[in-house]
């Protein structure tokens, strides 16, 4: 099994196998973070959409590495802004780096830069798609607090129709026997294509409009943000916008092993008296974004 020189697009790209010993190498990442393995390597980070927290933790994981990082955090400062095609920016940039890191707010752009690039491409996002470097560390961080990933009961909580975390995580754990607990506003619910993985995969799922309705049986609520930036009509935006709020009080009764985590950046989909608790694991799991990324860039630049 050989994941050197193999993009990672969409979560599915990569198989079971391939994930674990993902998660495997980043544990010996998080074990000794500073292994200069890349030294000789330049990697490029695109980002055309902002970001804090997957670009950081990318450049993060490079610089930890040893490599060298090139690109840009605003494409209004590249020539992009002159009217240069998505295909003739990664044309130029394959040729200067060994791996290419890139966000892009279009569905489907990472795809389209994979097939034109001479190198590797790890897909930071593309616009309501997938996210499966998130996916990875989500991983990670559930086998870290559960001590496994089979049979466990996933609840997924605000918007799951534009999360591209959520689509990319539903499909990973399709490959470990979850039961999914899918708790939106009826404007927000997962796409069919997403719940056709579930079916596929003869899984099960629910659907939940109430929040406290999933906290006593869940291992794992899963928390995001409602995406002002995905809705064209600010009104709908409006009617949604605070649908979930979890609270330091709603989580008497629940599981003791039960954890939150949250792709972050929140706004008050999480009440800041969450953050003491015990079940409170999104800046851990943040952090280990920069163990997962380092296993990735690491593998597929053939250094692990």
């Amino acid at each position: 099994m050989t994941m050197k020189g193999k993009s990672l697009i969409s979560i599915t790209d990569y198989t079971k196998d391939e994930y674990l010993k993902i998660l495997e190498t980043a544990a010996g990442f998080e074990a000794n973070p500073n292994q200069k393995l890349l030294s000789d390597k330049v990697v490029a980070s695109l980002f055309f959409e902002p970001s804090t927290r997957t670009r950081l933790s990318f450049e993060t994981a490079a610089n930890r590495l040893g490599a060298r990082v090139i690109g840009f955090s605003d494409s209004g400062s590249t020539s992009v802004q002159k009217g240069e095609t998505l295909k003739d920016t990664i044309i130029m940039v394959s040729s200067y780096a060994d791996i290419i890191v890139m966000r892009h707010p279009r569905e489907g752009a990472a795809r389209w830069a994979s097939e034109v690039s001479s190198v590797p491409v790890i897909n930071a996002g593309d616009g309501a798609n997938q996210h499966p470097t998130q996916c990875m560390l989500d991983l990670y961080t559930i086998l870290q607090t559960q001590r496994t990933l089979n049979n466990l009961n996933i609840a997924m909580v605000g918007d799951l129709k534009y999360g591209r975390t959520v689509h990319s995580l539903v499909q990973a754990m399709c490959n470990f026997n979850a039961t999914f607990h899918l708790v939106s506003p009826q404007e927000l619910k997962l796409p069919s294509v997403t719940k056709m993985h579930i079916k596929d995969a003869n899984l099960k799922y629910e659907q939940y409009t109430e929040l406290a309705d999933v906290i006593p049986f869940a291992d794992i609520i899963y928390m995001t943000r409602i995406q002002k930036e995905r809705f064209s009509d600010p009104i709908e935006y409006e009617k949604v916008k605070n649908s979930y709020v979890l609270t330091k009080a709603m989580l008497e009764g629940c599981k003791p092993n039960m954890k939150i985590l949250h792709p972050l950046p929140r706004v008050n989909e999480i009440s800041e008296d969450v953050d003491t608790t015990k079940q409170a694991y999104y800046f851990k799991q943040a952090e280990n974004g920069v163990y997962v990324r380092q296993a990735l860039l690491a593998t597929i630049l053939g250094a692990k």
